[in-house]
């Protein structure tokens, strides 16, 4: 319960000064790329959003792994002779969980570092 707490007091600070600061970021991202100040806002909650799709992607897959494993070593006690079958489909289910992790950096670093919208913010 203390995790759950702590970690969302943490990432709710972290929010506040993100919130609090967005203006002074976004003038200063605008004077080093002489864009206009609502633009760099864009690519200031572009980061943000691509920063909180991942954590809640990876707490989630996270929990879901947990249960998977924790059902398979559950299945492994009572059935002894499936265990290669468990362990195989573990791991198969596994790979698809944690892909959903892979995707979501992948959407993150592409709307990073290539942002195919910036085009229409940045004239």
């Amino acid at each position: 319960m203390f995790k759950k707490v702590f970690g969302t007091g943490l990432f709710l600070f972290q929010a506040g000064i993100v919130w609090a600061s967005e203006k002074a970021a976004a003038t200063a991202v605008a004077q080093a790329q002489n864009i206009a100040p609502a633009h760099a806002s864009y690519l200031i909650w572009t980061v943000v959003v691509a920063g909180i799709s991942l954590a809640i992607a990876a707490g989630l897959c996270g929990i879901g792994q947990g249960i998977a494993v924790s059902r398979a070593v559950e299945g492994i006690s009572r059935q002894p002779e499936a265990t290669s079958q468990i362990q195989q489909a573990l791991i198969i289910g596994l790979a698809f969980i944690e892909s959903l992790v892979l995707y979501s950096l992948f959407i993150g670093i592409v709307l990073l570092f290539v942002n195919p919208f910036m085009k229409y913010f940045i004239q």
